[in-house]
C-alpha cells in the first residue's frame, strides 16, 4: 500500500488561523526532541547552523518526532546543494536556510531543492527516506508538493531586499533572525533594540505584501507577544538548551545560598 507523507510547513501555515508557535532543537538528542514534540507546540526547528547536529542526529530526531502532531523544520548550516540534497533525502520536508540577502540567492536555493528540469537536486529516491524508499507513489513527479523552503532575513541588506526575496517562486516564507540583524545594525546582542524591532516590522510588511508568511525568533515573551500581535505567521519562543539553562539557573537561585559579595569577588 502506498505511503503518504505529512503536510509541509507551508501547508500548515496556509491552513492556520493563528501564529504557529515553535521551539528550537539544538541539543542533538532524539530524546530531547521527542520531549519537545509532545509539549503541544506546533513546530520544531532542528538546527544544524549553531548546534552540534549532524546528518545522523537530524535523522534520529526526524524519526523520534514523527509520531507526534508537530512539524519539524531543519535549518541547514548554509545554502549548499550538497547539504540540501542530503537533508532532503533524510526525509526532511521543510528546510530553513540562514543568511539569505538577495533574490538571486533565493532563486539558487529553490533550484537546489527541486529536481530537474526545474532545479539541480540529485535523484536518489530509491535509496532514501524522503520517498520512503520509493514507497511514496509519484514522489519524483510530486516532490515540490512534499517540500517547503524557507529562508532567513538576518542583515540590513536582506531587510532592504525582503520583498524581492519573498516574491521568488518556490520561497514559501521568510524567517527573521533578530540576533544577526542586531549585529548588522551595530547593536550586537540587543535583539529588542528599537532599531532591530523597526527592521523586523519593515520585513513583516514587505513579506506579507508579497503574499508570503513571515516568522521571527523571539525568546523574550513580551517581544514574542508583540510580534504575534504584529502579524507573525510563525514564531520560535525558546530552545531546548535555553529552557534547560534558564530552568536550572532558576532552581539554583531558589535553593542554593548566594555567597557574600566579597566571597564572590575572590573567585
Amino acid at each position: 500500500m502506498p505511503l503518504r507523507l505529512n503536510p509541509t510547513f507551508r501547508d500548515r501555515l496556509d491552513s492556520a488561523d493563528r501564529s504557529l508557535v515553535g521551539l528550537w532543537a539544538c541539543a542533538g538528542s532524539p530524546l530531547v526532541a521527542e520531549i519537545l514534540a509532545g509539549s503541544g507546540v506546533d513546530w520544531l526547528l532542528i538546527d544544524m547552523e549553531h548546534s552540534a547536529n549532524t546528518l545522523d542526529t537530524v535523522l534520529a530526531q526526524l524519526q523520534a518526532v514523527a509520531a507526534y502532531p508537530v512539524t519539524p523544520v531543519v535549518r541547514v548550516p548554509y545554502g549548499d546543494d550538497v547539504i540540501l540534497k542530503q537533508v532532503l533525502d533524510l526525509g526532511a520536508q521543510n528546510v530553513l536556510v540562514p543568511m539569505v540577502s538577495t533574490a538571486k540567492q533565493a532563486r539558487e536555493l529553490v533550484a537546489g531543492v527541486r529536481y530537474p528540469p526545474h532545479g539541480r537536486r540529485g535523484v536518489g529516491s530509491a535509496l532514501s527516506r524522503s520517498a520512503r524508499w520509493n514507497r511514496v507513489d509519484g514522489y519524483l513527479q510530486d516532490a515540490d508538493a512534499h517540500v517547503s523552503l524557507f529562508v532567513q532575513v538576518e542583515s540590513t541588506e536582506a531587510v532592504e531586499n525582503a520583498a524581492a526575496i519573498a516574491a521568488v517562486d518556490g520561497i514559501d516564507g521568510i524567517f527573521v533572525g533578530p540576533a544577526d540583524l542586531a549585529a548588522s545594525l551595530g547593536v550586537l546582542g540587543q535583539q529588542t533594540h528599537p532599531d532591530v524591532i523597526a527592521a523586523v516590522e519593515r520585513t513583516f510588511d514587505a513579506v506579507r505584501a508579497a503574499g508570503k508568511p513571515v516568522g521571527v525568533n523571539a525568546f523574550d515573551p513580551a517581544a514574542a507577544d508583540a510580534y504575534i500581535d504584529g502579524g507573525a505567521g510563525f514564531i520560535a519562543v525558546a530552545a531546548d538548551v535555553s529552557l534547560l539553562a534558564r530552568g536550572s539557573e532558576a532552581l539554583a537561585a531558589r535553593f542554593t545560598p548566594t555567597p557574600p559579595a566579597t566571597e564572590r569577588a575572590s573567585y
